[in-house]
This record gives structure tokens, sequence and C-alpha cells, in this order.
């Protein structure tokens, strides 16, 4: 093991070019591999930057030449060398018109055999690159997707900063409050038998900040929300968080943007036009049967239920008596991939996520085939044909029942229709605000109505007539960032008035002890005057997420969860022992 002591880093490998022939250079890095020919020592050295070539011949010292015969894979290197034009050049690589012809060698640490080959971590599973994460993240492409997430966080915090906003971090331990999913909940030693939550977000301080006079807030803050994750769910997450006083939506809206045609074009050199396009909740749902749509190809859904009606097919005319509806897309040229083994399997995807079934036409041949042909009279499925635009090729699926099941069941299928038939294209950044939320949702199972959004979300000003007679009616000041059918940010302006806020919990089902207990403190603050005020929090995983082209929120972040929440590096979490439970006045229940 040698020293790096008199040396000095003068570049790193990934920035140097052949306009740098010539100039002796310092690096340092890993071994990604060696090659031996004998009299020619080739080896890929990496850092941060990307790799570069250096190289060993009959002009090296022979010391240095066993040195580098010695090399092996994961080695860590510190060298000087003189910069050269390559003979054989590797366009694949930003570096590779040059090499490092070396001077000077020195093998800083040694590596034994790593588990897996850093430059392939894609094609070794997960549950091994999370174990060895340290390593995998050696590897190039995961490297270029962290710092890319520290430069759009980088240029967050500029854009935002030069529009007057302040950085303001709020309390990591909170008082435990209702916002939608589970507390992490986290004992207190001092107040025996009570807890701290950490906080799902930092709603309730940024808005005791504007009541405060700070005007506009900052913060890249750190979420965590006990529930099932996915590919675009980690349990702690990073977004960021801001909030603006004297504004209204289109103000909040407009800041966004122009951070997001900033952030797109610093990152990507792509140019977003703006204002971004905007489309109501309600438009949402019936064309795309979803409120975070993925609008880079057509396939929309279509309502049949006026020609339903008017056949002699009874699940049709059952759903639309029923007070539903009867919902279509059509799949363009898609009779070739359809056949009738996978449109069963779409059968059986819709009857997994809640239909009773899918009723298909398939125009392969002259004749349209129809699953429910049978029951139309002549002339209604050309009639249906003609409706919907279809022609010899296309595939037309057809749900019915519910109108909210039908269309998050058509959204579901579209998507999947979509993938199957390679309609997404790639390199396209479709931005899309979705306003006029819904301030409301019932839920089945209870026969309540829930709150939709978190409880300071401010109706629209014409819904507050029907928040005692009406609630479906109740549409919010909300509004969310969609990018390719991912949901980015959610936002919304505030409740100032406290005898409003105060209505509002009561809306929710709160007794007004409930509500003292849970946010006197904020309802308390509203008395003392607020002014106008409302923000929004942007994923800023999701958001790296969806720029790295990556599949998951696990590519962009350090050191991530896997599905049960437990990280398998450091082995999180963990057991504590009896002295600790002691001090915080716990006793674990024995496992039967």
């Amino acid at each position: 093991m040698e020293s790096i002591k008199g040396l000095k880093r003068t570049d790193y490998c990934g920035n140097l070019r052949l306009a740098d022939e010539g100039r002796e250079v310092t690096l340092f890095g890993w071994a990604q591999r060696q090659r031996d020919l004998g009299n020619l020592i080739f080896i890929d050295l990496r850092d941060k930057t990307g790799i570069v070539q250096i190289s060993f011949n009959d002009r090296t010292d022979r010391e240095t030449f066993a040195k580098a015969q010695s090399v092996r894979s994961e080695y860590v290197l510190a060298l000087k060398g003189i910069v050269k034009e390559r003979e054989s050049k590797n366009h694949e690589i930003p570096t590779g018109e040059i090499e490092i012809e070396v001077t000077e060698l020195r093998i800083v640490s040694k590596a034994q055999t790593p588990p897996f080959e850093i430059a392939k971590t894609d094609a070794v599973g997960d549950e091994t690159t999370l174990k060895y994460r340290y390593l995998a993240l050696r590897n190039e492409k995961l490297t270029k997707n962290i710092i890319m997430r520290h430069k759009i966080a980088q240029i967050a915090r500029e854009y935002f900063y030069a529009n007057d906003f302040i950085e303001i971090e709020t309390p990591m331990m909170i008082k435990s409050t209702p916002e939608g999913a589970r507390d992490y909940v986290v004992p207190s030693r001092i107040h025996n038998g009570k807890f701290y939550a950490l906080p799902q977000s930092p709603q309730i301080y940024k808005q005791l900040l504007m009541v405060s006079g700070f005007d506009r807030y900052i913060q890249l803050a750190r979420c965590f929300r006990d529930e099932d994750l996915r590919a675009d769910r980690q349990p702690e997450f990073t977004q960021i968080d801001l909030e603006m006083s004297f504004v209204d939506t289109d103000d909040i809206m407009n800041m966004a943007e122009g951070f997001i045609v900033k952030l797109m074009k610093e990152t990507l050199d792509v140019d977003i036009a703006s204002p971004l396009p905007r489309m109501t909740f309600a438009e949402a749902m019936s064309k795309y049967g979803s409120d975070k749509p993925d609008t880079r190809f057509d396939m929309l859904i279509q309502d049949i239920s006026d020609w339903a009606a008017s056949t002699d097919f009874a699940v049709f005319k059952a759903a639309v008596e029923e007070g539903g509806s009867v919902k279509a897309i059509v799949a363009e040229n898609a009779a070739v991939e359809y056949t009738r083994k996978k449109i069963d399997k779409l059968t059986e995807y819709a009857k997994g996520i809640g239909a009773k079934g899918l009723a298909y036409i398939r125009w392969a041949d002259e004749a349209p085939a129809c699953s429910f042909g049978k029951f139309l009279k002549e002339g209604e499925l050309e009639a249906l044909l003609e409706k919907l635009g279809a022609k010899r090729g296309d595939c037309v699926f057809i749900v019915s029942g519910k109108t909210s099941l039908a269309l998050s069941v058509m959204g579901a299928l579209r998507l999947t229709v979509a993938k199957a038939l390679n309609m997404i294209p790639e390199n396209k950044w479709n931005y899309l605000w979705i306003t006029e939320m819904p301030f409301f949702e019932f839920d089945e199972e209870s026969g309540e109505w829930l709150a939709m959004h978190h409880p300071f979300t401010m109706p629209l000003d014409e819904c507050i007539p029907y928040l005692d007679t009406d609630k479906a009616a109740v549409r919010a000041k909300a509004f969310d960032l969609v990018l390719n059918g991912t949901e980015l940010c959610s936002g919304s302006m505030r409740i100032t008035d406290c005898a409003l806020q105060n209505k509002m919990f009561e809306l929710l089902g709160m007794e007004q002890e409930e509500i003292d207990a849970k946010f006197g403190f904020l309802v308390e603050a509203y008395k003392y005057a607020a002014p106008p005020h409302g923000g929004l929090g942007l994923g800023l995983d999701r958001l790296a997420m969806l720029i790295c082209s990556a599949d998951s929120l696990r590519d962009v972040t350090a050191f991530p969860k896997v599905q049960n929440a437990s990280e398998l590096m450091s082995g999180a979490p963990s057991n504590i022992d009896d002295l600790q439970l002691g001090e915080l006045g716990i006793k674990l229940s024995e496992e039967e």
C-alpha cells in the first residue's frame, strides 16, 4: 500500500480530451479493467466523471511496469503521466481519443475480488447489488444518476434563491398529525410513553412560516411515509418544498413552470414551451381514465353509453340503467399483435383490477370479430365502429359498469396496450397541469367522505356553498404537475380563515376535542391574521428518475430501501437492546 503524499490531482479522468495532448496529469481512481498484452498493459481508470485508458509500454520504468502487472479490478491507483493520442480510438466513450502514458504509478489500496463486475451491475440481481451498494454506486450509470440528482437540487436552489425565496429548515421530529399515510414514529426517552413523528411533509410548518411573514419559503425537505413501496415510491424521499404569500394558484404554477423550463434546458438541453398545458381533473379522467395521464400518445377513452343503451346486450344496458357507463378505446393496428390468446390475458388483467369482464372487437379480417356480436341487431356493430372511428386492423376494447371503475380500468388498459404496441415515444417530455381537483372522495368501505388532499386545502370560492349540501360537487384550489404519466408535485392554496378551517376538520369527521389536540396550534395561529398563501411540493427523486430515464427510484437514490422498507446493506431496521428499550419505556410483546 502506498501513500498519495506529494501527489495533487490535476484532472478528473472523464474530463480529458485530445486538446490536452502533451500535458502531464495526475489522476486518482479505481482500476475497472486491466489488460496485459505482454509488452503492453492497458488499465481503464475510473472516477466519478468517467473512464480513461492508462498505458504502460517498453518505455515505462520496469518497477512501474511490474506494478501495473499486479493491478487487479477495483484497486485504487494514483498516477502521473502524459496525455497521448490513442492509436486505436474508442468512440464509445468521451475520452476515447486519448490515453495516459504513465510515468509514475502508486497502488494506494488493494481490493479483494468484488462479488460482481462493476461495469455490469445491470446483469446482477438487486439483492446482491443492494447488499454491496457501495460497490454498485461505482458503476458509471449509477454515478451519473446521483450526480444528476445533485445537479437538479443545485438548479432548484439557484432558481428559487434568485426569485427571493428563503431556505428554512423545519423540524424532523414533529407532532403526529393525519396526512394520508402512516407516520414513522420516534419514542421519547424524556417524555416516556409519548412519541414524535417523522414528517410526511413540512406542510403545517411552512404555512406557519407564511403566518410569520417570511413571504417565500423553500426547502429541499426530507419526508417520511410508512406505506407500501413500488418503483416510484420510497419510505423516505426528498421534495422541493415551497410556499408563497399574497399569491393565487396561477402565481404558484407560473413559478414552478419557470423552474421546469430552466431545469430541462440546463440538464438535457431540452426547450419546454411555457405556459405548460392545463387540464381539469374531470377532463383527464374522462379522456385518459387517470388523474396523471400520459399524453405522449392518443388512444383516448370514448363514451359509448348512448349507443349501448339502445342495444339488447344486457351487460351494457344494465350498466347504463344502474347509473354507470360503457367506455371504449380503439387500439389502432392492434389486430395482429392482439390474438385471441393475448386478448384473453388482457381480460384476466382487467378482471384483476376490478372489471367484471372485457368486451372486444378484433377487426383482423374483412368481417370484424365481436365478442358480443350475437346480441346486436343488424347495423349496430357498423354504427359503433363508425362512432369510434375504428378501421380494419384495429382492436376495440370495452368495459362497462360504475363510471369511476370503468374509467380507471380503461385508463390502466390504455397504458398496457400502448406499451405492448410500442406506441409510447421516447425522448418526449409532456408536462401537464391537472386542475380543479375534487375536494372530497367517497370511501366505499366506510361510507364516508374523505379529504382527497390534506385538510388545509382551500375549496374554490364558488364551491363553498356546497360543503354541507353536495360534497361531490366541491372542487379544490389544488393542482398537480404530471410528466409522462408520473405525478411530480401537488400544490394548492391554503385555508387561512380559522372558522373555515375548523369547519373543514368537522366535515372530515373530527370532534372539536380532536381538532384542538391535533391542530389547535394552527387554528390559534390564524387568529392572529394570516396572508393568503399557497405552495407545492415537487418530488426531487421522481424528477431525477425521469430525467435520468431510470426504471426506479432506487436508481437515483444512494442508499434505497427495498419493497419491505428494509435496507439490505446495513440491515436496517434492526433490533435494539433491552437497555435502550427500558430507557424508552417500551416493552415488546412476545411472539406467539
